[in-house]
């Protein structure tokens, strides 16, 4: 049995449900690893749906929550109507050991009152029934349970959660399938699905094909809107994640360079697949005015908020003001579609020694329409340079020299493939990187400040005035 809460018609027993989880919430929210409005007081929830998938009244009851999510607005920022966030919500008369650390809180009134509360995900039981959901393609309320006709989902998988540091969370099952449930959602067109679906109909393999995905459907006063919750994709057993095999073989002292090399390679074939399979677009004058217009406001709200990095702006700047030279004096470039957020993390190295590209989710913090827009693809490989220099800041003492061996390598994989060394366009190459970097110090100043040092120690090489430090890249 389902019940929903849109906008227009909350139910009674719904509103009574979420006045009960308000202040459990208000606390828990803000500890989450991909709860984006850290530092700042959550003031209030709006349902956007509320669906009930197990009742409560049994051993194990579980709701399905979209809220948003309502705080003060950044010092300088425009109103914002809160952020959306997706919840499973578990109730039990009491958490067994294993799943404490699972804990939101114990209700003390409303419908769930002397219950107990806890994050679902980490429960195998609601997860196994997320999957077989999809495996009938159920639907509940407003929750659309999809799949591919032509991939098989077996019952009896046994759910595990993956455990780390996350912007979203995710769940293995045995070890056929993994299930990306998103965290911080937006109505509209997801690329996280839309661009695995347009690779695996253009037969490209270093991209897991999806299985199955949820969405929901709601109602506002603007019309219809539709939300990609979840994205159930072919897990990759015996696969180690590019930033863990990067860590592990620098802490052995161990050469990086041929895998650098043939992650390059897997890059450039994704992007030969993503030219093919998506439009592409010519930038020309007006474009990359616009683009690099973009970088630079970007950069002024940074400095707004991360006061470190104000002493930098004008050497940044300067990298947007030399892209925006070059675009005037006739230069244009080809867009297409990226992937949007490539870094180490993002990448899949089988046990055969074959690299995946995962998480198309583009980076979080930009609106849905802008990681949507084609961009070049030196956007992507700016990413991975950037995560090659954070791997060899994340030990004492830093290694400079693995970074650039392995920058000049996953360079030259490029190249083998598409016959462009990114290093060749060195101003729009600069611009990414700088763009990248200041993306960086934000996320870092508002969520890990230990790791502020990293992306500021690359703001202070690309804002160098040296034309050879400021454009930095392997040789």
């Amino acid at each position: 049995m389902a019940e929903t809460v849109g906008p227009y018609g909350i139910t009674t027993s719904s509103s009574h449900l979420l006045a009960s989880l308000d202040p459990l919430l208000r606390e828990w929210l803000p500890r989450q690893r991909w709860f984006a409005g850290k530092g700042r007081p959550v003031t209030g929830f709006t349902p956007v749906s509320v669906t009930r998938l197990l009742p409560p009244e049994g051993r194990l009851g579980l709701y399905h929550l979209l809220l948003r999510v309502h705080q003060p607005a950044a010092i300088g920022a425009p109103p914002h109507p809160g952020d959306c966030y997706q919840l499973l919500i578990g109730v039990r008369e009491a958490l067994p050991p294993r799943l404490a650390p699972a804990l939101i809180g114990h209700v003390d009134e409303g419908p769930l009152a002397g219950r107990t509360v806890y994050e679902a995900l980490n429960d195998p039981r609601p997860a196994e029934l997320l999957l077989e959901a999809l495996r009938s393609r159920a639907r509940i309320g407003r929750l659309r349970f999809e799949r591919d006709p032509q991939q098989e989902i077996r019952d009896g998988l046994v759910a595990r959660p993956v455990t780390g540091e996350q912007s979203n969370s995710s769940v293995v099952y045995g070890d056929t399938f993994i299930l990306k449930l998103l965290r911080r959602v937006v109505p509209g067109v997801n690329p996280d699905l839309e661009i695995p679906l347009a690779l695996a109909r253009e037969g490209c393999t270093r991209v897991p094909a999806p299985t199955a995905w949820l969405h929901a459907g709601t109602s506002t006063a603007a019309g219809a809107e539709a939300y990609l919750l979840a994205v159930l994709q072919p897990y990759v057993h015996g696969a180690t994640d590019g930033w863990e095999l990067a860590l592990r073989e620098r802490a052995k002292g161990e050469d990086f360079t041929a895998e650098a090399r043939t992650l390059g390679r897997a890059t450039a074939e994704v992007h030969t697949a993503l030219a093919r399979a998506l439009p592409t677009v010519t930038l020309g004058h007006a474009q990359l005015r616009q683009l690099a217009d973009g970088m630079a406001e970007r950069l002024g709200a940074a400095t707004r908020s991360v006061p470190a990095l104000r002493p930098y702006a004008p050497g940044l700047r300067s990298a947007y003001t030399a892209l925006a030279d070059l675009a005037a004096e006739g230069t244009t470039w080809t867009a297409q579609r990226v992937h949007g957020d490539l870094h180490l993390g993002q990448c899949l190295r089988s046990p055969s020694g074959d690299w995946s590209l995962i998480d198309f989710e583009g980076e979080p913090a930009r609106p849905l329409a802008e990681r949507r827009i084609p961009q070049p693809p030196l956007r992507d490989i700016a990413g991975m340079l950037r995560s090659f220099d954070y791997a060899a800041h994340s030990g004492a003492p830093p290694a400079p020299d693995w970074a650039r061996a392995c920058r000049a390598a996953y360079c030259r994989g490029y190249a083998e493939v598409t016959g462009r060394d990114p290093r060749g366009d060195p101003v729009l190459l600069r611009a990414c990187e700088t763009d990248k970097a200041v993306y960086e110090v934000v996320y870092e100043a508002r969520h890990r400040p230990d790791w502020l040092p990293v992306p500021l120690s690359a703001v202070r090489r690309l804002a160098s005035s040296d034309p050879t430090l400021a454009r930095e890249t392997p040789t």
